[in-house]
């Protein structure tokens, strides 16, 4: 939920244009990292569990990407983002580990 919070923060500054863009998208893929998390873990099976943690990465993706679009468009605070994307990077080799290790 870190991640979500440093990028609410963040795109709290970002133009009022990118309020229905690229501030929703940021939003709603970070919140979904969590969300599907938590909804795997709630379905009790080892298949459903790491299937919505691969969900739960593939959204740590798109965080990076749309994080790498608002620096190429100057939005946003710079150690904001540095420090979003440094901990969606995180999120994501820990994800990784648990698949593995699930799948194993």
């Amino acid at each position: 939920m870190k991640l979500c919070v440093e990028v609410y923060r963040l795109t709290a500054a970002l133009p009022e244009s990118e309020k229905f863009g690229l501030t929703n998208q940021l939003r709603r893929a970070a919140v979904s990292i969590s969300s599907n998390i938590a909804e795997g873990y709630g379905r009790m099976s080892k298949g459903e569990y790491t299937q919505f943690l691969g969900h739960a990465r593939g959204s740590t993706f798109e965080v990076q990407t749309q994080l790498k679009i608002s620096a190429e468009l100057n939005f946003g605070n710079e150690q904001q983002r540095q420090s979003a994307y440094s901990t969606s990077e995180e999120i994501s080799k820990m994800l990784y580990a648990i698949i593995k290790k699930l799948r194993s």
